[in-house]
């Protein structure tokens, strides 16, 4: 039997802790399990700038990769490891939907968790919301923290 794999999307906010507290409980219940955790800064590969600038962007980046990793991604994985969870962390720049999804194929996961987006804008109403994105199109089951 193959190592079980879930993937929980982390943004910084109660929900996604509510997303990952969910899924350490359900590891601890399936045993040999391993819990991804994805932190994904939105990012537009489109834009139209000299090179000058598409230099400090990058960098800009490269920046905000390692303060997701420093500040958010990687004290969830010490806390989940500290809690007997095997975990392994993740920080991309991107479409969080893709993404997410991207990662659940990659590593044959079983299952996608996330925490509800509380607010929401009226683009999100109109054309949805990553959650909402996810339970369309995604090829694993996705289970929704409120």
């Amino acid at each position: 039997m193959s190592q079980t794999t879930l993937i929980v999307g982390l943004d910084g906010s109660d929900a996604g802790k509510r997303a990952l507290d969910f899924a350490k409980a359900r590891a601890k219940l399936i045993g040999d399990c391993q819990i991804m955790l994805v932190y994904v800064i939105e990012w537009s590969p489109f834009s139209f700038q000299t090179a000058e600038e598409n230099e400090k962007r990058h960098a800009r980046r490269e920046e905000e990769l390692q303060l997701a990793h420093e500040r958010v991604v990687g004290p969830a994985v010490q806390a989940t490891t500290a809690e007997g969870c095997a975990a392994t962390g993740v920080v991309q720049h991107g479409d969080v939907a893709d993404i997410l999804e991207g990662l659940a194929k990659e590593h044959s996961a079983s299952q996608i968790i996330v925490g509800r987006m509380g607010e929401r804008n009226m683009k999100e109403r109109l054309f949805g919301g990553v959650t909402g994105r996810l339970v369309a199109a995604s090829s694993v089951p996705i289970t929704v923290i409120p």
